[in-house]
Formats: C-alpha cells, sequence, structure tokens
C-alpha cells in the first residue's frame, strides 16, 4: 500500500508538468490564404504600372536622343548643351523613378506580407491558448533543426480552420 501511495505521488509532479507541444507548416498555408492571393495580385498590378510608367520613360528618352542625333550637326553649341542637359535631366530622372518605384514596391510588399503574418500568428496564439500548448513552432522556418512528430501535435489544419480556409 506504501509502494502504492508513494509511487502515485511521484507521479503526480510528472503529469502536472506534462508540456504540449505543437506544430504547423506555414509554407503550406500562406500561400492558399486568400488574403495573400489578393496581396500578389494587387503587387503584380502595381508591379505592371511601374514597369509601364518606366517603358514609357525610356522611350521619351530614346525618341528626344535620336532627335538630338539627327540635328546635332546643325545645332548652335548653346543649344546643343541645352539639349544634352535635357537628356542627362530625363536620364537622371528615369534612374530615380526606377528607385523610387523599386522602393515603394517593396514597402507594399512588407506591408502586406506583415498584415497576413499577423492573421496567422492571431490564429496561432488563439489554438494555443486553446489547446493548452507551451509551444507552437513552425516547421517551414528552417530555424528549429528536428521537431518530433511523435512528441508534437501538428496543428496546420486548426490554423487552416481558424483562418477560414
Amino acid at each position: 500500500m506504501k509502494k502504492i501511495l508513494l509511487a502515485i505521488l511521484l507521479m503526480a509532479p510528472i503529469s502536472m508538468f506534462a508540456q504540449k507541444f505543437a506544430h504547423f507548416n506555414s509554407a503550406d498555408i500562406i500561400p492558399n490564404m486568400k488574403e495573400y492571393t489578393a496581396a500578389q495580385a494587387e503587387i503584380e498590378t502595381l508591379a505592371k504600372q511601374y514597369d509601364d510608367d518606366m517603358k514609357r520613360m525610356q522611350d521619351e528618352l530614346q525618341k528626344k536622343s535620336d532627335e538630338y542625333q539627327k540635328e546635332q550637326a546643325n545645332l548652335l553649341d548653346n543649344v546643343k548643351q541645352r539639349r544634352e542637359a535635357e537628356l542627362q535631366d530625363l536620364y537622371t530622372r528615369i534612374q530615380q523613378s526606377y528607385q523610387d518605384n523599386q522602393q515603394a514596391l517593396s514597402k507594399v510588399q512588407n506591408e502586406k506580407l506583415q498584415a497576413i503574418q499577423e492573421l496567422v500568428m492571431a490564429a496561432i496564439k488563439k489554438i494555443g491558448e486553446a489547446g493548452g500548448y507551451i509551444y507552437i513552432v513552425d516547421t517551414s522556418a528552417g530555424v528549429i533543426p528536428f521537431v518530433s512528430t511523435t512528441l508534437s501535435t501538428d496543428v496546420t489544419a486548426d490554423v487552416k480552420k481558424a483562418l477560414g480556409m
């Protein structure tokens, strides 16, 4: 009887401190989210708009450069200098516009991805609190070298459900 009681007392602390771990695969979740698809479409539309603007500016530069090449021999020196300055200014504006467009596109991408990650993190937090999990690890992140799928619960389907997928 004493041995049984002692065994129960020894087992109680172990069961009280039993920890629950879970994992999920964000690479299986994020690309399938409607928010991600909408964000990608918006980013592609913006990138196309920027590309069209750049093409238009480059065409304008090419046209003015061709005109200048044809008329160069007949122009006075001060007119040549003014035209060359205009071409250089246009070239500089194209370069600046390209850099500005790349920065704006990068900013939009980061904002959209951040919003999507916040949605996923809110779903994970909800699942973690409801399931009493100590840790929930993203197996697609590459940070964790090993996650035992036998000792950890896969909550990928639960995250998808929480996100309405």
